[in-house]
């Protein structure tokens, strides 16, 4: 008995281990034999705990009674464990999980944490004890701490192993990022005042969905706007005649129609599938109401002259292409075709064009095509034209047939900037990716001139725009676009400034141009005329940048006369952070040293406020 009172406790976990082993690992049956032992050995540990309490020193006692009654709350463990076990069928009529079910879920989850009570502490008591046994008198207050801390141990165990439980159980998704249905722009509301006929809106939807939910209050507004807007709710499964007329292939549709003209927007019926779709959902109701509310226009692509179209002009034409712009004029209610001098462009341009595009020619227009593109201006035709300073084995054109009957004149020499530029290639080249946030108050970029650098315009190699000496007297330009103040005009193109021969100064990138009525024709409307000195702009990846498709869709509008309905389209889409190269610097800089440094001034300034108190405490104590 005067063996160290490890020894006992070893038995104690042994014994354990075996019923763990006999009853968890290899289960019942034949193995019983090897929980019999188990029970054995724990019976017999705690018998030599009781003896060695009875028999030891004052001092001594009550540590082995600590661990006696931790034992015997082991013991209570497994008499739980087997009261809710299959060996309770034995001594019941039917199984305990089957008279009590609650009682034995209760206790399934009771015994683990009373094991864990009681062979947790039994260590680390065995631990402290065993540090102080030859000690001339026992420690109490370690052998106590040592016993607290083990229950606290045990008690974060079974907390974690109850979470995760109930984790696994309630399986429940909690999404703290940002998510919001977007609203009805600015654009959209104007549209929404604009309607002449009343255009009607179905929803299908079951009951109590989140999805409808969110569509039912963006309509709520629209609604508000218009008493042109008509919204019904309908559910898939309750009215299917509906559905059929419609169209409506099931629940979690939009219908936007008009007449007989019908425009669909599945958004599904889950919230989770569905908020992208959300979050743009001005975007996509817009286009559905221009495509049933306004009859689609035609508009022309100019081909024949190495312009950007659909597909690449040839084998050797590396530039990207106008899908992107393509599909972006579709949204909007435009029917895009191309025009050529084989479809007569070179006699006149078609009646039905509502707008003629000649988007980066690498080549002159022929003197006829040009003619018939000013007799078109001049009878109130619209006219876009965006050009580039690198037109291929032409370069150095400046267009002025073209641009001469519109009272402008293009310098096709690149432009650089090496203070605001968008980084593409990392390359002393990115110079000559122009940004700009400075616009007019013209009706062709009032998002743009809102928004400014928050959504920047961005050209990829960009001439420069200015007034004709010869301009036509009925002939009014707005320069709408200008550069940043420290752009030069690149003319060695080595993307450094090499002054006096190159300036610094706000270079106009683009210009709205309205050719007035003659006289001899008041009936006709007035003549209208975007021009942009660079064709990137508006072409695939680079018309998706917001800024761009504000310039495409407020461009376009003006042009057609609608600038009534211009303005910004509502999205609740994330926007990536963008950083400068300087603002990157600060940030890397304000992280490694700034951050560091400061955590340690406050610890510094802490630390010294708090040594005179401790002095003087000091001097108080001696």
């Amino acid at each position: 008995m005067g063996g160290p009172s490890l020894m006992v406790s070893a038995i104690y976990l042994v014994g354990m281990l075996l019923v763990f082993v006999g009853e968890r690992l290899i289960g019942a049956g034949s193995a019983r034999w090897l929980t019999a032992a188990g029970v054995a050995l724990v019976v017999i540990a705690e018998a030599l705990r009781d003896l060695r309490r009875r028999r030891g020193e004052e001092d001594r006692k009550k540590v082995e009674g600590t661990l006696l009654l931790l034992h015997l709350l082991g013991v209570a463990a497994l008499a739980l464990y087997f009261v809710q076990s299959d060996l309770s069928s034995k001594l019941f009529d039917q199984p305990f999980e089957r008279g009590w079910p609650r009682l034995q879920v209760v206790l399934a989850a009771l015994w683990p944490a009373l094991w864990l009570g009681s062979v947790i502490p039994t260590i680390l008591v065995e631990l402290a004890y065993a540090s102080v046994a030859r000690a001339p008198k026992l420690e109490g207050g370690r052998i106590r701490d040592a016993m607290f801390s083990g229950f606290g141990l045990a008690g974060a165990l079974v907390f974690a192993f109850s979470v995760g439980f109930v984790a696994t159980s309630r399986d429940k998704k909690i999404d703290l990022s940002y998510f919001k249905t977007a609203k009805p722009g600015e654009s959209t509301r104007k549209l929404a005042h604009t309607l002449d006929q009343p255009v009607q809106v179905a929803l299908f939807f079951p009951p109590a969905n989140e999805v409808h939910e969110e569509v039912a209050n963006y309509f709520a507004d629209l609604v508000a706007e218009s008493k042109m807007i008509e919204v019904k709710e309908y559910d898939h499964a309750v009215d299917p005649a509906k559905a059929k007329e419609l169209g409506a292939s099931g629940n979690g549709i939009i219908i936007v129609g008009r007449g007989t003209r019908r425009e669909q927007l599945s958004l599904g019926l889950e919230i989770e599938s569905a908020r992208s779709q959300l979050a743009n959902l001005d975007r996509d109701i817009q286009k559905r109401l221009l495509q049933v509310a306004r009859p689609q226009r035609k508009v022309y692509l100019t081909v024949g002259h190495g312009e950007r179209s659909g597909e690449p002009a040839n084998d050797t034409d590396k530039r990207a292409t106008l899908r992107d712009t393509k599909d972006l004029m579709y949204q909007q209610g435009y029917q895009v075709s191309n025009l050529g001098a084989g479809d007569g462009l070179a006699t006149d341009v078609p009646t039905d064009a509502a707008v003629v595009l000649v988007i980066g020619p690498q080549k002159p227009l022929l003197a006829e095509e040009a003619a018939a593109l000013g007799r078109y201006v001049e009878r109130g035709g619209r006219l876009m034209v965006a050009l580039d300073p690198d037109a291929g084995p032409a370069a150095g054109m400046d267009f002025k047939e073209l641009l001469g009957p519109l009272g402008l004149s293009y310098t096709p020499v690149g432009l650089a900037n090496d203070q605001v530029y968008a980084r593409k290639g990392y390359q002393q080249s990115d110079r000559a990716n122009i940004v700009t946030g400075s616009f007019s108050s013209h009706p062709s970029v009032t998002s743009l001139g809102r928004l400014g650098m928050r959504a920047p315009l961005v050209l990829f190699g960009a001439g420069s725009l200015e007034e004709a000496k010869d301009k036509p007297r009925n002939v009014s330009v707005n320069f709408t676009i200008h550069a940043h103040t420290a752009t030069w005009n690149d003319a060695n193109g080595n993307f450094a400034f090499d002054a006096p021969a190159e300036v610094r100064k706000a270079w106009e990138l683009g210009a709205a141009v309205v050719r007035k009525k003659p006289e001899a024709t008041k009936t006709s409307e007035e003549g209208r005329a975007l021009v942009l000195a660079d064709s990137d702009a508006i072409s695939d990846g680079v018309v998706m940048n917001p800024g761009n498709a504000y310039f495409l869709i407020d461009g376009m509008k003006w042009l057609l006369g609608e600038e009534a309905i211009t303005g910004e389209i509502s999205s609740e889409a994330d926007v990536p952070v963008a950083h400068t190269k300087k603002q990157d610097v600060i940030w890397f800089y304000s992280t490694i040293f700034l951050a560091p440094a400061l955590v340690l001034g406050i610890g510094f300034f802490a630390s010294r406020r708090r040594r005179p108190r401790r002095k003087a405490g000091a001097k108080e104590t001696a």
